[in-house]
């Protein structure tokens, strides 16, 4: 910001309330004229594989062809003390949803063993049954979760003595919304409490943590807004998911900037005796690095619309909304408020206290071991994130959903009952689809049905495909023998494809299409989709911190060493995390989309404090020699960064109370991240680096001390 400018903001304690009530008007507007957020959120295909993937075609293609199988299935799950008491109890539950059709239109169809003639519905004892219900509209609307709701009230009072869930993909669905539901409703709080304690903690003084607090407040609400008349526009979609990760990411974000420009305010307070110069000169020091923080966050965030998958093209536009909307407060809201509380802006202590506290001894004995020991600290610090490292030989990913549910739900005890009773595989059977070219004669649908039998990890094949109206497409259900949405079943996707459309040679069906629909497919494309994204994405993260400490640190080199310790520092985090859920907690994986969350949020975020620390050494170059530079840098930002550090990585930890594997799983990993950035990669690895490499740090730039320059003046840091 220009001298003129920052002056005609906060040249008296009058401008700066000018502005305070300036945001507040503003806010309020957009508020009273912005749907709410929860009116515009979206989570329809939030879980989907990109439009152009063969399940999609697959599903389009049941909808066209086989239009009474259109919907997603609500698979009520039956088991009694016998034969009879499962066979009354089936007769009352198919009565009761059969009745409730004529008044709820969603039920599209009930299915029982003795209704269709299927006999892979009911066990051969007939201890356990299966009742199917499809369901039309959309899974992610109220009125379908509310269908399902009614479902499993018929079905609790008509089960009698016998027990009952409804599970399959309709109720997973269902319980996903509600987990998700019951999540947020502590997130806002406990995320609000927990940084509170912790300011006061820091400062011990109400009032800063008011002005921390109302910051976020005010970038939340800005943010909200405008999101909500975005999203209402149809500029981009907003999920439940994707609101939870706002509200974290704000809190942190927005207290390490509210921290940096308090931190920076103390020092200029020391120097100078009126609070709206001193002001003005705090946020000389620390325009550049928050500058380059915000650009780095918003460029990594919008760098996931190159991804293909939709959770992920998803995900980006708003958080990088919310975070330029933080980075706008930071720069003028949150000023604006320290200076119109004066002299009571640190009560109970006094300004002259304040601005005495500068550095701390734990940093300056930090300071003293890395310029004393820059190789011993260079080894130790590489050794233990390599071992942390390690633990990624316990990778690997889940794509089922309700191991993904921390807390007890009704589609995951349907589930267990189906897989003690009928096997795993019944909860999500697949189809194949063949499509016979126009012209066929009477396709013979045999050959193909005996070669999908054959395929290993089959259970049972339905004893005759579906054939449309033209009999054109023939439908193959196929059931497998293990969880539909393991890694096994999911790698059968294309042998199933491969071998329909190699049977469909065999039997004379020259050119025909195969096409392979169900949950196990839908998760193979999803796979598929992240596999590619995951490399993509990360590629262009990488360059965007590259390119942004290149023109923050005028430097080729020191992109390199701290791009390459961001990479490091990701993958002890993703080892570590590995080794705590999935081998000591015993999760099922990690979640799908986990890992390449983390490396967004971790190296966006990661890079900012080792921003903060180079733009300080930068700053300390103009009066100080290399060596002495860093050590001046590294104590003056320790406490601050710190400080900063613990509160982000507190926010992203309240992420592990949601009742959801990918939240937990990714709040975790953020918190590790964040601490290993916070109190070993920044204060050690990359200083011990910087001290080892001497002149050659920014190369090639080269130091040229110039103590008669002011430094707050001529560069800018924390």
């Amino acid at each position: 910001m220009t001298s003129r400018f920052m002056k005609t903001l906060f040249g008296s304690r009058r401008r700066a309330g000018i502005l305070v009530l300036l945001w507040i008007v503003l806010v309020g507007a957009l508020a009273s004229v912005a749907p709410t957020l929860e009116e515009v959120e979206n989570n329809a295909g939030a879980n989907d594989p990109p439009a152009s993937s063969e399940s999609v075609h697959a599903a389009e293609l049941a909808a066209r062809e086989f239009p009474r199988s259109e919907g997603t299935p609500a698979i009520v799950v039956v088991h009694g003390a016998d034969s009879s008491e499962t066979s009354a109890a089936v007769d009352r539950i198919a009565a009761s949803i059969n009745g409730a059709k004529a008044d709820n239109p969603s039920i599209a169809a009930v299915v029982t063993a003795d209704s269709h003639g299927d006999g892979s519905l009911r066990t051969t004892d007939g201890a356990s049954e299966m009742v199917v219900v499809s369901l039309t509209g959309n899974p992610t609307d109220e009125s379908f979760q509310d269908t399902v709701g009614t479902l499993r009230d018929l079905v609790g009072e008509a089960a009698g003595p016998a027990d009952a869930a409804v599970t399959g993909p309709a109720g997973i669905a269902t319980d996903t919304v509600e987990v998700f539901r019951s999540g947020d409703k502590i997130l806002l709080l406990g995320t609000i409490l927990l940084v509170a304690i912790i300011l006061m903690v820091i400062y011990r003084s109400p009032v800063l943590v008011v002005v921390a607090l109302a910051g976020v407040g005010v970038a939340m609400r800005l943010a909200e807004t405008v999101g909500a008349m975005m999203a209402d526009a149809g500029w981009f979609d907003i999920s439940s998911q994707t609101a939870s990760i706002m509200t974290v990411l704000l809190f942190g974000v927005g207290t390490d900037y509210a921290l940096i420009v308090i931190a920076r305010y103390r020092e200029a307070l020391a120097a100078e005796s009126e609070r709206s110069a001193a002001m003005m000169r705090a946020l000389r020091g620390v325009s550049e690095s928050i500058l380059s923080s915000v650009s780095t966050i918003v460029l990594a965030m919008l760098a996931l619309l190159v991804a293909i998958s939709p959770a992920l093209r998803g995900f980006g536009p708003y958080l990088a909304l919310g975070v330029a909307s933080m980075g706008l407060v930071a720069f003028t809201f949150t000023p604006a408020l320290m200076l119109l509380f004066g002299g009571k802006l640190f009560w109970p202590s006094t300004t002259q206290a304040a601005s005495g506290r500068v550095g701390g001894k734990v940093w300056e004995r930090i300071a003293n071991l890395v310029d004393r020991s820059p190789k011993a600290v260079l080894v130790s610090t590489l050794l233990g994130l390599l071992v942390m490292t390690a633990g990624l030989a316990g990778y690997r990913e889940s794509f089922d959903f309700i191991s993904g549910f921390r807390i007890d739900t009704q589609s995951e005890t349907g589930q267990n009952m189906i897989a003690d009773a009928f096997g795993a595989g019944e909860i999500a059977p697949s189809t194949v689809y063949v499509t016979a070219p126009a012209g066929t004669p009477s396709p013979d649908w045999n050959e193909i049905t005996r070669q999908l039998a054959d395929v290993d990890g089959v259970a049972r094949l339905s004893e005759s495909p579906t054939v449309s109206a033209d009999g054109a497409t023939a439908a193959f259900e196929v059931t497998f023998t293990d969880n539909p949405y393991s890694p096994a079943a999911l790698d059968r996707i294309e042998t199933l494809a491969s071998v329909a459309q190699s049977a469909a040679d065999t039997a004379g069906i020259d050119g025909a299409r195969v096409l392979v629909g169900g949950e196990s497919a839908h998760a193979a494309d999803i796979r598929s989709a992240l596999d590619r994204d995951n490399w993509v994405v990360a590629a262009l993260v990488l360059l965007i911190v590259a390119a942004v400490l290149a023109l923050l640190l005028r430097s080729a080199l020191a992109p390199l060493y701290l791009v390459g310790t961001l990479v490091l520092s990701f993958t002890a985090t993703l080892g570590l995390t590995t080794f705590i859920t999935v081998t000591v907690l015993g999760d099922a994986g990690i979640g799908n989309r986990v890992a390449v969350y983390v490396f967004v949020f971790l190296v966006a975020l990661g890079v900012d404090y080792t921003i903060f620390l180079m733009s300080r050494y930068r700053q300390e170059l103009s009066a100080h020699p290399p060596r002495e530079a860093l050590r001046v840098a590294l104590t003056r930002t320790g406490g601050v960064i710190s400080s900063a550090g613990v509160i982000l990585a507190a926010t992203f930890a309240v992420l592990t109370t949601q009742p959801i594997r990918e939240l937990f799983q990714f709040g975790l990993a953020m918190a590790i991240g964040i601490l290993l950035d916070t109190f070993i990669v920044r204060p050690l690895l990359v200083p011990a680096i910087m001290r080892l490499l001497g002149d050659k740090a920014l190369w090639p730039t080269v130091p040229r001390p110039t103590p008669e320059r002011d430094p707050d003046v001529e560069l800018s840091g924390v």
